[in-house]
């Protein structure tokens, strides 16, 4: 059996692009719009087509150097410029720089003609002319609805739409026009879609009184483009996509180490504090002091030099200010030096997605160190907690690669001790720090322990910890074996310890002293008995010297008795003998 072989090809050809410029819908499709080639913008009124098509323009215009046409069908040029600069863009002055043309074109039912010959011919001239004038490399027709919205014979108005859509791309001009979504249909006619080689729908949906604007590319024939739905933002500064291609877990990560604004926090943590660009949850029941640990971590890091954002969905700036005060942290000073900016508003304010544009926008913008959320909890009001922990994902994954170091607090409703998380967003954190009351001896106490925390050591201590006017302060942990303590009943059982103790310590100082004085008396015993012994010895010695004397005095007298017995001794004899008893008597 022989190996198939496999077919050659060819070297992969990039399909032309023209940038859009809009933020994250070049990241969509990957680069742009098709060159060249006819683009639909579909979606109901009110969903950005219009301003999008108008940012093609601004943009190509401004940063690639490509001159644009719009088209109007509905709206008058004075209208469009007006609406334009309400985003900061001067149209005017694109004109007035042959950098745009601006062309409105009324159509009425009495300019239209239906014959069997009837085409757009007039428009394609037009429309020629004003390519040709400046050189035009881009086009937007608003809205093709209002450009077909004489024609009643639906043979015709089919025809002439492809031809309008091929005439665009036989002029070899990027072009974006604009289209009603149909009524269970992509659009209006049910064949723009098929003859535009990419679609774009928009999408402006209301649930629950809460409204969320999303961006889907149907189709982009021959590139690969992202196929998911999109949240966008259309604000002051225009059109912002959030593009999930652009998330991911490919961030890199550094040792460095950042304070949480508690030192003995920190000390639970070896000393150093949390890692810079890793993300940290302050989880705990109400009034437990989360938005306290959150602006002692936000001081901390103001008081490095690092700048820091602070969403609020609770609180206002002033009242988060004010209350910080009163605890010995403010905040203020870092406001003035633009080292801390709080933004408060209602989570219902924009929808979940909404929400996360809104919150990346600000990001990006900014650019701060620190980032704190607080508190995430009131999230999930707008979405389910399955659509609060995709957007987390999200958000966490951008602020990790932009290695910006996040703080979230959390409302948990649940006491049990243990319980990390409502939200089940667990897994998607870094560091877990829960902070619970804790009910004793008819008293309620603050406990602090942290659950997790990645790739660093930490204490498996609960520390009691208090909110007093310098801040936040961690009790010494007890650790004693009567088991965990925490306030007055704390403060009794260390006062009982140290009580125990000394009486301990003075027990055995007493035993010690017994122990000293019964030394003192055995020397002293041992001392007498050493005299007794002495003396003993002493006499025992000087009998025996005595015993010897007599014992010589003895012998010498038997000698010289035994001399006088013995009369042949010579004179000499007895001198020697006689002699002989006065050496030994002087001995």
């Amino acid at each position: 059996m022989h190996d198939r072989e496999e077919p050659r090809r060819s070297p992969r050809t990039e399909l032309p692009k023209s940038p859009t410029g809009i933020q994250g819908l070049d990241e969509v499709t990957w680069g742009g719009l098709p060159k060249g080639r006819p683009t639909l913008v579909v979606g109901k009124a009110g969903s950005g087509k219009t301003l999008l098509g108008m940012e093609f323009l601004i943009y190509g215009a401004l940063e690639y150097g490509e001159p644009g046409v719009l088209v109007s069908f509905e709206e008058p040029v004075e209208d469009l410029i007006q609406n334009v600069a309400s985003l900061g863009y001067d149209l005017n002055d694109l004109i007035a720089k042959d950098l745009l043309v601006i062309d409105h074109v009324e159509i009425s039912r009495s300019d239209i003609i239906e014959t069997g010959e009837f085409d757009l011919e007039a428009l394609f001239i037009r429309l020629g002319y004003a390519i040709d004038s400046i050189g035009a490399s881009r086009i937007v027709l608003d809205t093709i609805e209002s450009l077909f919205s004489g024609f009643t014979d639906t043979t015709i108005l089919r025809a002439e739409l492809r031809r309008l859509f091929f005439w665009l791309k036989n002029k070899g001009i990027t072009a974006v026009i604009t289209g009603e979504s149909g009524e269970g249909t992509m659009t209006r006619h049910g064949l723009e879609e098929y003859v535009s080689d990419c679609v774009i729908h928009l999408d402006h949906r209301v649930d629950e009184q809460i409204s969320t604007r999303r961006l889907r590319v149907v189709k982009y024939r021959g590139s690969v483009h992202g196929t998911n739905e999109y949240p966008f933002l259309i604000d002051e500064a225009g059109i912002s996509v959030l593009p999930i291609t652009s998330t991911g877990l490919a961030h890199t990560v550094t040792r460095e180490r950042v304070s949480s604004g508690v030192g003995e926090l920190d000390a639970m943590f070896e000393g150093e504090g949390f890692y810079r660009g890793s993300t940290i949850m302050v989880a705990g029941t109400a009034g437990t002091g989360k938005t306290s640990f959150g602006a002692s971590f936000v001081q901390a890091a103001c008081l490095r030099g690092e700048k820091c954002l602070y969403f609020s969905f609770e609180e206002s700036p002033d009242q988060i200010v004010r209350n910080m005060q009163s605890i010995g942290i403010d905040l203020a000073p870092h406001i003035e030096s633009d080292l801390l900016e709080i933004q408060s508003s209602r989570p219902t304010m924009y929808g979940l997605e909404m929400h996360l544009v809104m919150l990346l926008k600000e990001i990006r913008q900014k650019q701060p160190e620190v980032v704190v959320i607080d508190p995430l909890t009131d999230l999930i009001a707008i979405g389910t907690t399955k659509d609060v922990k995709v957007m987390l994902t999200r958000l966490i994954d951008y602020l990790k690669t932009n290695r910006t170091t996040a703080l979230f607090t959390h409302l948990v409703h649940s006491r049990e001790e243990g319980a990390p998380s409502d939200l089940a967003v667990s897994s998607l954190i870094d560091t877990l720090i829960r902070l619970q009351y804790v009910e004793s001896a008819g008293e309620h106490n603050r406990g602090l322990y942290i659950l997790k925390s990645r790739g660093m050591g930490h204490s498996n201590q609960i520390r009691e910890y208090r909110i007093t006017d310098n801040g936040i302060e961690l009790a010494d942990a007890y650790v004693g074996h009567a088991g965990m303590f925490m306030g007055t009943a704390r403060f009794v059982q260390e006062a009982k310890d140290r009580a125990e103790l000394e009486a301990r310590r003075e027990e055995i100082a007493l035993r010690q002293r017994e122990l000293e004085r019964k030394k003192r008396i055995m020397e002293g015993q041992i001392a007498v008995l050493q005299d007794e012994f002495a003396s003993y010895e002493e006499s025992l010695r000087r009998e025996i010297q005595t015993e010897g004397r007599r014992q010589r005095s003895a012998d010498a007298e038997m000698q010289a008795i035994r001399r006088l017995r013995m009369p042949e001794d010579s004179d000499d004899d007895r001198r020697v003998h006689l002699a002989g008893r006065r050496t030994e008597e002087e001995r």
